[in-house]
């Protein structure tokens, strides 16, 4: 193991912070349209915002200013990304790589949220 890298240190939980400028409209995409639920918040107005699914976890951080990356700030894994890629679809959201199955041995798409996030969903094949 690199001992420089390792000092004992148990590393827990990491989550993706996704910048949003509507922190209203984020929220309902990512529970509405994704099924996550919020578990924290904080602000008035709220700037800050924790959504969980499953094991994965989402923080959102109000930015007014944001202006979307050209690359993907967040990969996801998901049993069944057909389902959700249809879902993204149905939603209306913009689809940047479309479904299709990979060399690297991944079923996988890229959408972008409300905000100009994008997302690259996959699933093991």
């Amino acid at each position: 193991m690199n001992e420089i890298a390792d000092h004992g240190v148990r590393f827990g939980r990491i989550a993706a912070m996704l910048p949003v400028k509507d922190m209203s409209k984020a929220y309902d995409f990512y529970v509405n349209v994704l099924g996550f639920q919020k578990t924290f918040e904080n602000g008035n107005p709220v700037g800050f915002m924790i959504l969980k699914r499953d094991a994965g976890e989402l923080h959102l951080t109000l930015q007014k200013n944001h202006k979307a990356a050209d690359f993907n700030v967040a990969h996801l894994l998901v049993d069944d990304v057909d389902a959700l890629h249809a879902r993204c679809k149905q939603s209306g959201m913009r689809i940047i790589k479309s479904l299709q199955d990979k060399d690297y041995g991944l079923r996988a798409f890229v959408f972008e949220d409300p905000d100009g996030n994008r997302i690259d969903v996959g699933q093991v094949i």
